[in-house]
């Protein structure tokens, strides 16, 4: 998993519409809150994400990006968006996993995916990164709130 204070890694992604997605397409954000789900059908990771979509006006007030990472394709990824009515940018891998390139691999025999989330600020810097095999703690909302909260509120 990726350390706090480490920079992030070039994610190659691409949003459910096809369209290549980047940390640094958003220069107006203090910060960027990826939740990378186990997979879409994932029950645990559904209800996080809709406790995110409740929490939006708070991540918008905050200028805080929401993205959702799906280990699946780009058509599963958009089908899932459309049919959850999901408000964020819905993204998967441009090539290999997305997943794998923050250090959320596959365990339990490598049929488990994990979970989580990576808050990175405005310069790409890590501010918060949690993951776990468990889908009921691959979101830490607490986690996520205390460093939204210390982000400084204008870039370097």
């Amino acid at each position: 998993m990726l350390t706090i204070e480490s920079a992030v890694p070039n994610l190659e992604l691409v949003d459910s519409t096809g369209q290549p997605w980047r940390l640094s397409d958003d220069h107006d954000v203090r910060g960027t809150l990826l939740y990378f789900m186990r997979s879409t059908s994932c029950p645990i990771c559904n209800l996080h994400v809709r406790d995110l979509v409740a929490r939006r006006t708070e991540f918008d007030d905050a200028n805080i990006r929401v993205v959702i990472v799906v280990p699946e394709d780009r058509t599963a990824g958009h089908a899932w968006k459309t049919d959850r009515g999901i408000p964020f940018p819905v993204l998967t891998a441009a090539t290999g996993s997305a997943h794998e390139s923050v250090g959320l691999t596959r365990r339990v025999f490598g049929t488990m995916q994990q979970s989580g989330t990576v808050l990175v600020d405005g310069d790409g810097i890590v501010r918060h990164a949690h993951g776990s095999t468990l889908p009921t703690a691959g979101y830490d909302k607490k986690g996520i709130a205390a460093a939204v909260h210390a982000l400084p509120d204008i870039r370097n």
